[in-house]
């Protein structure tokens, strides 16, 4: 042990290591919960989860013609007359008149950062409690990128 003008140096140190320790300890699980959750390389994961909030962000802002660029091409096509966006603005326009669903598009968002993704080849699933169009939160690997299919 060392000693520097009657002071124990390794003593003074040892709480502190402790307390370095310990908050590894605490981190530790949480990082490792969100990543034994989800399945995919970290670059798909991250990608599956911005597309996700790319659309939710375009929800929230009203934008039909956001939330188009991350729809699967099938999704995109023009029916009776009405393209993508004329279709999802009008949707929007709707979704945001009703009372809260501001409020639960921003839960939804939050939620995007931490939820399960898992990647199976060229398809991917997003675990989220509510859909983020009208069935389950499907996303194929197509167009060089993760595009959300209904």
């Amino acid at each position: 042990m060392r000693v520097l003008s009657g002071v124990d140096t390794a003593a003074m140190r040892f709480p502190l290591l402790v307390s370095a320790l310990a908050c590894i300890a605490v981190l530790l699980p949480v990082a490792g919960a969100s990543a034994e959750r989800s399945v995919g390389t970290p670059g798909q994961i991250a990608w599956v989860r911005s597309a996700a909030s790319r659309f939710v962000e375009a929800e929230l802002s009203g934008s039909g013609e956001a939330a188009c660029a991350v729809l699967n091409a099938p999704l995109r096509v023009s029916v009776h007359g009405r393209t993508c966006a004329e279709r999802l603005d009008a949707r929007f326009a709707a979704l945001l008149r009703r009372p809260a669903a501001r409020s639960a598009l921003r839960r939804q968002a939050r939620a995007i950062t931490d939820a399960a993704v898992i990647v199976h080849g060229n398809s991917a699933r997003l675990a989220l409690a509510t859909p983020l169009l009208a069935g389950p939160n499907h996303f194929l690997w197509t167009e060089d990128c993760w595009m959300l299919e209904g």
